[in-house]
C-alpha cells in the first residue's frame, strides 16, 4: 500500500516545499492524502456522473417537485424497517403513504399532484417521516434535506414545514467580485437590535447593512442562520442543515438581505457546521433511521465529549452526499459567497485539539492522531467550491496551525482562502487581564501580531464572538468596565479611565488591522463602537432573558455619547485601508520596537505607521527609519492618551488629518 501512495503525483507539491521545505519529510502523507482525494474524485466520477451533479443532491433528497406537480420525496434511513410520511396533507394518518424500499438504503414516494393540478401537499404545511425500526419502534423525524422548520409557540420542538412558495424570492444583484482586502462584519441576526427579542432578517437588511456599509467593511459573515433548536447555543448545534433558521423570518427574508448586501458590493458569507451536529433526535440528524449512526460514526467515535454533539462519518457515501450537497445549497439558493468552516480543528484530528497545545512541532500534524477522513472531506470540499464557483471565499476555524490548510489542492494542501489567526485575540486579552500599561511587550505584540506561516493568508482580529460572551468581556469592558454605564457622556469631563480605554481601543484595532492581518481583518458586530455589554442569549441560568442577546445601536444615534467616536474612528481605519490597501500588501516591515519608548513603527502598503503606547509620555521630533527616502505627507491619527479635545480643537485635528 505504501508503494501506491508513493506514485501519486502531487501537481504542484514542489511549490509548497519551495515555501516549507522542512514539510519535506512527511511527503509520504502528502501524497497519501491526494491519493485519497484524487480516488474520491474517480469514483465520484465513475459513479454519480461527476461532483456537479452529485452536489445536486438536494434536488433529488427531501421532497422535491417535478415540472408536472408530482412530488417526489427521497431519504437515506439504511437501519430502517419502514418509512411512511405523514403530515397535514393527509390528515396525519402514519400508514396511508409508505416509502418504496430501493437500494443502499435509500427509500422513495411519489406523490401525483391532486385533481386541480396543485401539488399534494400544500406550501408552509407540516410533515413528519414515520420511521420503523427493526425493534418495533416507531419514530417521527424531520427529513434531513427539511428546507424550513419552525418552533410553535410553547414547544419544544422544531416542526418540519413543506416550504415551496408560488412566488419564490429571485435574486436581482449578481455577486460582488471577491474584494481584494477582505473586511470582515462578523454578525448574528438575532441579537442585531436593541430591543431585547429576537431580531429579523428584515430588521438586519434595513438597519444593519446601512451601517456595514457606512463602517467601509466589504464582507458581513453571517452566523447562526442554519437552523439549532437551542437558540444559546450560538448556532453551532444544528438541527437542520439545509433550513435557514425560521426564529429570524421567513428563506425568503433571507435572500433579500443576502441580495440588497450584493447591492451595496458586500459578498456575503455562511458560518457552516460540518464539523458536528445537535444530538436532538425528533428535530435532528441523530438516530434519524434509528440506528447510533447513520450520518455519524458510532459512540464512542461518533460523540464529542466537551461538545456534547454526534460527529459526522466523513468516509461514508451518503454523508459525503448530505455534506457536499449543503455547500451547494446554500451556494445556489441563497447565493452566499463562500463560508467560514467551523470547528476544522476538531476535525482534522481524532483528539479533536483536546488537551493538545500545539506547540508547532511538525510531529503535531501528521501520524495516527490526524483524521484523513476529515482531511479528505475538506480537500474535497474546497475543490468542488472553487471549481464551481471561482470567486467562493473559504476561511478555516483552525487553532492548531497544521501546514498548508491554507495552500490549493494542487499543492497538497486544504485549498482554504484564509484562516482566523486565533492567537491575536487571546493576547490582548492576555495583555488587559496580567499586564500594568508599563509592563507591555513590544516586541511580544509584534511577535504575535505577525507570526503565522508565511503564504497563507490570515485574516487578523482584536476580538471576535468569543471575546464577547459570558465568562469573558469584550475589550472595550476589560479597558473600561463599569465606567462605560456612567462616564462616556462628552457632556462631563473626560475621566482617566475613558480616556485611556478609548484611545487603546483605537490603538489596538489599527495595530491588528495593518499589522495582523494578511488580506483579511474581522469584527464582531457593535464591538467596532465599544458595546458596553457582553453577550448571554436566554437560558435558564439568566431567567431567560434577552437583555444582554442584542445590539445597542441606538448609542450611536445619540450624539454627545463617545460611542460615536469610536465607530468614526473605525468607519476612517476601514476607508483608510480600501484607499492604500495594506491588507492585501505584502508583510509589513517592522523597523523599531522600543521597549524603552513604547513604540512600535512599521510600513506596510505605502503607508508609515507609528504608534506610541507609552502611558505617560508623549514623543516629539521623533526619529524612525524609512525605506524610502522622500518627503511623507502628515497623516497623524490621534489615538494616543492625550486627553478630550475642546469641538473646535477636534475640529482643526480632523482638518490636519
Amino acid at each position: 500500500m505504501a508503494d501506491t501512495w508513493d506514485n501519486v503525483t502531487i501537481p504542484e507539491f514542489n511549490s509548497l516545499l519551495q515555501m516549507d521545505p522542512y514539510l519535506k519529510q512527511y511527503e509520504k502523507d502528502f501524497r497519501r492524502r491526494y491519493g485519497l482525494f484524487e480516488k474520491r474524485l474517480f469514483l465520484l466520477e465513475e459513479a454519480e456522473g461527476g461532483f456537479d451533479q452529485f452536489t445536486r443532491s438536494y434536488r433529488t433528497f427531501g421532497v422535491n417537485r417535478m415540472a408536472d406537480n408530482r412530488l417526489v420525496l427521497r431519504e437515506w434511513a439504511p437501519a430502517a424497517e419502514a418509512l411512511f410520511l405523514t403530515g397535514d396533507f393527509n390528515g396525519w394518518d402514519n400508514f396511508s403513504h409508505p416509502y418504496e424500499k430501493k437500494e443502499f438504503g435509500k427509500w422513495e414516494l411519489c406523490l401525483p399532484p391532486k385533481h386541480d393540478n396543485s401539488p399534494a401537499i400544500e406550501h408552509n404545511t407540516k410533515l413528519k417521516v414515520v420511521v420503523h425500526t427493526k425493534k418495533g419502534e416507531r419514530l417521527y423525524r424531520i427529513s434531513p434535506w427539511a428546507k424550513y422548520a419552525i418552533q410553535s409557540e410553547k414547544q419544544v420542538i422544531y416542526d418540519w414545514v413543506h416550504w415551496d412558495p408560488p412566488q419564490p424570492y429571485l435574486h436581482i444583484h449578481p455577486r460582488p467580485k471577491k474584494p481584494q482586502s477582505l473586511r470582515i462584519y462578523e454578525s448574528h441576526v438575532g441579537i442585531a437590535s436593541p430591543d431585547p427579542k429576537v431580531a429579523s432578517y428584515t430588521n438586519f437588511t434595513t438597519n444593519v447593512l446601512p451601517r456595514i456599509k457606512d463602517l467601509g467593511y466589504n464582507c458581513i459573515q453571517l452566523m447562526a442562520v442554519m437552523e439549532h433548536a437551542y437558540y444559546a447555543s450560538f448556532g453551532y448545534q444544528v438541527t437542520s442543515f439545509f433550513a435557514a433558521s425560521s426564529r429570524y423570518g421567513t428563506p425568503e427574508e433571507l435572500k433579500q438581505l443576502i441580495d440588497t448586501a450584493h447591492s451595496l458590493d458586500i459578498v456575503v458569507l455562511l458560518d457552516v457546521v460540518h464539523s458536528h451536529a445537535s444530538q436532538n433526535t425528533e428535530d435532528g440528524l441523530n438516530s434519524f433511521d434509528g440506528s447510533d449512526s447513520c450520518f455519524f460514526h458510532s459512540p464512542p467515535r461518533g460523540e464529542h465529549a466537551l461538545w456534547g454533539s454526534r460527529l459526522f462519518n466523513y468516509s461514508s457515501w451518503e454523508v459525503l452526499r448530505f455534506l457536499l450537497s449543503n455547500l451547494r445549497w446554500w451556494m445556489e439558493e441563497y447565493r452566499f459567497d463562500g463560508f467560514r468552516f467551523d470547528g476544522v480543528t476538531s476535525m482534522m484530528y481524532h483528539h479533536h485539539g483536546i488537551g493538545s497545545m500545539f506547540s508547532g512541532d511538525y510531529s503535531e500534524y501528521f501520524g495516527l492522531q490526524v483524521d484523513e477522513d476529515s482531511l479528505v472531506y475538506l480537500m474535497t470540499a474546497n475543490h468542488v467550491l472553487h471549481t464551481l464557483y471561482p470567486d467562493c471565499i473559504t476561511i478555516a476555524e483552525d487553532v492548531s496551525g497544521m501546514p498548508a490548510v491554507c495552500r490549493s489542492v494542487a499543492e497538497g494542501g486544504l485549498g482554504f482562502d484564509y484562516r482566523l489567526a486565533m492567537a491575536i485575540p487571546d493576547k490582548w486579552i492576555q495583555i488587559l487581564k496580567e499586564l500594568a500599561d508599563e509592563a507591555w511587550d513590544m516586541g511580544n505584540i509584534v511577535y504575535t501580531l505577525t507570526n503565522r506561516r508565511y503564504g497563507e493568508n490570515c485574516i487578523a482580529y482584536a476580538e471576535s464572538h468569543d471575546q464577547s460572551v459570558v465568562g469573558d468581556k469584550s475589550l472595550a469592558f476589560w479597558l473600561m468596565d463599569k465606567e462605560m454605564y456612567t462616564n462616556m457622556s462628552s457632556l462631563i469631563p473626560m475621566t482617566p479611565v475613558i480616556d485611556r480605554g478609548i484611545q487603546l481601543h483605537k490603538m489596538i484595532r489599527l495595530l491588528t488591522h495593518a499589522l495582523g492581518g494578511e488580506e483579511g481583518y474581522l469584527n464582531f458586530m457593535g464591538n467596532e463602537f465599544g458595546h458596553p455589554e457582553w453577550l448571554d442569549f436566554p437560558r435558564k441560568g439568566n431567567n431567560e432573558s434577552y437583555h444582554y442577546a442584542r445590539r445597542q445601536y441606538n448609542l450611536l444615534d445619540t450624539d454627545h455619547l463617545r460611542y460615536r467616536q469610536l465607530y468614526d474612528f473605525d468607519r476612517d481605519m476601514n476607508r483608510t485601508e480600501d484607499k492604500y490597501g495594506w491588507l492585501a500588501a505584502p508583510p509589513a516591515f517592522v523597523s523599531a520596537k522600543h521597549e524603552g519608548d513604547k513604540v512600535i513603527v512599521f510600513e506596510r502598503g505605502n503607508v508609515l505607521f507609528l504608534l506610541n503606547f507609552h502611558p505617560t509620555r508623549s514623543q516629539t521630533n521623533y526619529r524612525v527609519a524609512v525605506a524610502s527616502p522622500g518627503k511623507y505627507p502628515y497623516g497623524y491619527v490621534c489615538v494616543q492618551c492625550v486627553g478630550e479635545q475642546k469641538t473646535d480643537e477636534r475640529a482643526t485635528q480632523r482638518k490636519k488629518r
